[in-house]
């Protein structure tokens, strides 16, 4: 529609989104001086668990059969599942698809050996150059975890940060898992007890203080079930509010909270055997209200809480609502949130981020996502100039700045 009203605005607005360099606000990925923890290639894009649990609806195999099997076979058995016995026209097929076009690699022979063999020729630092450029990244957050005991040598050891890479703090296990961290925390020096009694909420404090200098955190975070509740009194909303907001407030650091996964309800898939459920918009609103010189950052994983998050986010100046991740990163779904977020809050909100764990995602997801963001804003803008209100194309790359990190950069204050 906005095509046909005002078609100069239209390619305008198009040409502006695509160019315009976006901070990937929340990965998974990792710094390439993380080495063996980096996962990128062909193999690592197939054995993604989206495709994991697509691939094992299409077969009978026990899944042991599954986890047996080297990674390059469980990438065989996928791209002979979904890619050569059926066309492959799910979302996450089409990812892999788009990044091997992406990278110039032409799969119409459908051959995964000789595909392997364009991956080959990479080192991981020029791969992900390489990804970065064709992607238009400028920045990407990591999600960074000092409990893994994989990642936290690379920390405490040290290493030559990748400019564009930046660090967010997880505490999952801090706050959903206390009894076993607190054993964890003592040992590290920390004066904690399980109980919460004595120093211990002043020592997590130290605790979160100490990580975010040795990382330069962006903002701190955790994934919170759907079942999380505010302000009931448990042992999670108490560290909440006795630990982690001080430590905020004091350090500059806001809270993420990624709300509604539901963990493990077939375990058998594994990481692949998550799901999902609403959570519950009220406890964020009470949190917000509660604390009104902590920032908030939030995202939610059921397409029910989308309307119900906007609504909170135009009460609270200090609620931020970002991404379509994982369940909702499907182009119907980003295209319905992305309308319904920009005509609630405007440009106040950062419409998505690439949840990606291998770094060839960036190159699909932003490719993929981009062309909804540029329609949905040329609708946008072609009703804005109805009324009379033209926009300039530096008012454009203003507002599309915003809307790809620019706006969180302000609100986290980075």
């Amino acid at each position: 529609m906005s095509a046909e009203r005002h078609p100069t605005l239209c390619q305008v607005v198009h040409e502006v989104v695509e160019n315009t360099p976006v901070f990937d606000i929340h990965t998974h990925l990792f710094d390439p001086a993380f080495g063996s923890l980096v996962s990128w290639g062909i193999d690592d894009l197939l054995t993604y668990h989206y495709l994991i649990a697509e691939a094992f609806r299409c077969s009978e195999q026990p899944a042991d059969f599954f986890w047996g099997l080297s990674k390059a076979q469980q990438a065989d058995w996928i791209w002979q599942h979904l890619f050569l016995q059926r066309s492959p026209i799910s979302e996450s097929c089409r990812g892999v698809l788009t990044t091997l076009r992406l990278l110039g690699i032409d799969a119409r022979s459908r051959d995964l050996p000789a595909l392997r063999q364009h991956f080959s020729k990479w080192t991981p630092e020029a791969y992900t150059e390489r990804i970065l450029e064709i992607s238009k990244v400028r920045k990407v957050c990591m999600t960074n975890l000092p409990f893994d005991d994989q990642e936290r040598p690379y920390w405490e050891k040290g290493f030559n940060r990748h400019p564009a890479f930046v660090a967010a703090l997880r505490l999952d296990p801090l706050l959903l898992e206390w009894d076993k961290t607190a054993a964890q925390l003592h040992q590290w020096g920390y004066n904690v007890r399980a109980d919460l009694s004595g120093s211990t909420l002043e020592e997590v404090r130290r605790f979160l203080a100490d990580w975010a200098t040795r990382m330069d955190s962006q903002y701190c975070m955790v994934s919170l079930p759907p079942e999380w509740r505010f302000p009931e009194n448990t042992i999670t909303n108490r560290l909440l509010q006795e630990a982690v907001l001080p430590f905020g407030r004091e350090h500059g650091q806001a809270f993420a909270m990624m709300i509604g996964v539901r963990r493990g309800v077939n375990p058998e898939l594994r990481m692949a055997g998550d799901s999902l459920a609403p959570a519950d918009v009220p406890s964020v609103e009470a949190l917000c209200a509660a604390y009104p010189q902590n920032k908030f950052i939030c995202t939610m994983l059921a397409r029910e809480n989308q309307h119900a998050l906007c609504v909170a986010a135009r009460k609270f100046r200090n609620l931020h609502i970002f991404g379509c991740w994982w369940f909702l990163n499907n182009p119907s779904l980003i295209e319905e949130i992305t309308r319904m977020r920009i005509e609630l809050l405007g440009l106040g909100v950062t419409p998505q981020h690439s949840d990606c764990r291998v770094l060839d995602q960036l190159a699909y997801k932003w490719n993929h996502s981009r062309p909804i963001l540029a329609e949905v804003l040329a609708e946008k803008y072609s009703d804005l100039s109805d009324t009379g209100w033209h926009v300039t194309r530096s008012e454009i790359e203003r507002d599309v700045h915003q809307l790809l990190g620019g706006a969180f950069e302000q609100f986290i204050g980075r």
